[in-house]
């Protein structure tokens, strides 16, 4: 019952289309610790502004997450980064909200923020497919489609595997097109098929130990 999803997988129902809303301005949101902000972050961002026509992409740097270790480099400079990388981006906002917020970092809190600051536009909650499988684990999972729609990031022909909480919440929640997602504020999922551009911030951060180049791995302004 609860195995592999593909994109075209029939057991989830497509939307009806004689029922779509009027078109709403769709903004993305893409979250990480950023440490640092490399250009597979980068690329994600463009690529899913681009095939979800999103009007901005939020990134949104974790201050203090509960799910692992708190980055050395403070959440300040990773914000400024961020801010050096996109500068000249059409559409990418360096967003503050985790850092100015006090308590631990929960997705739902800045998701609640981000409807209060934009009451008339889509959400999109973009994560890549490995945060999926573990979605059901994070506070207060089953309320974030109330707030923002999901767009999974995964390589080309990769099957989706979530876990059977998560497969329960999407039954019938599918987003049959880019477009379904413009026509409701919340509570679709889709598939994102990326080109892959195997970068880690792992990686990066051990090259620079090895006092190695990351010339190509990063922004040049970072």
């Amino acid at each position: 019952r609860h195995g592999t999803i593909r994109s075209d997988d029939s057991r989830f129902p497509i939307p009806d289309s004689r029922h779509a809303r009027q078109r709403m301005k769709a903004i993305g949101i893409l979250g990480g610790a950023f440490a640092p902000f490399h250009n597979g972050h980068l690329r994600a961002a463009i690529e899913a502004r681009d095939r979800l026509d999103l009007s901005q992409v939020r990134l949104v740097p974790t201050a203090h997450p509960m799910h692992r270790r708190g980055s050395r480099v403070s959440a300040r400079r990773r914000l400024e980064w961020i801010k050096a990388a996109v500068r000249r981006e059409r559409g990418l906002v360096p967003d503050d909200h985790e850092i100015v917020r006090d308590g631990p970092s929960y997705t739902i809190d800045t998701l609640e923020e981000l409807r209060r600051d934009f009451p008339r536009a889509a959400l999109v909650l973009l994560m890549g497919s490995d945060a999926f499988q573990h979605f059901h684990t994070w506070r207060q999972w089953e309320r974030i489609l109330d707030f923002a729609h999901l767009a999974v990031i995964v390589r080309p022909g990769t099957e989706i595997q979530p876990s059977a909480e998560i497969a329960d919440r999407l039954v019938g929640r599918v987003a049959a097109s880019p477009e379904a997602l413009h026509e409701q504020p919340a509570g679709l999922w889709m598939p994102l098929e990326l080109p892959p551009l195997d970068i880690s911030s792992t990686r990066v951060r051990w090259l620079l130990k090895q006092d190695r180049s990351v010339r190509g791995l990063v922004p040049d302004a970072i």
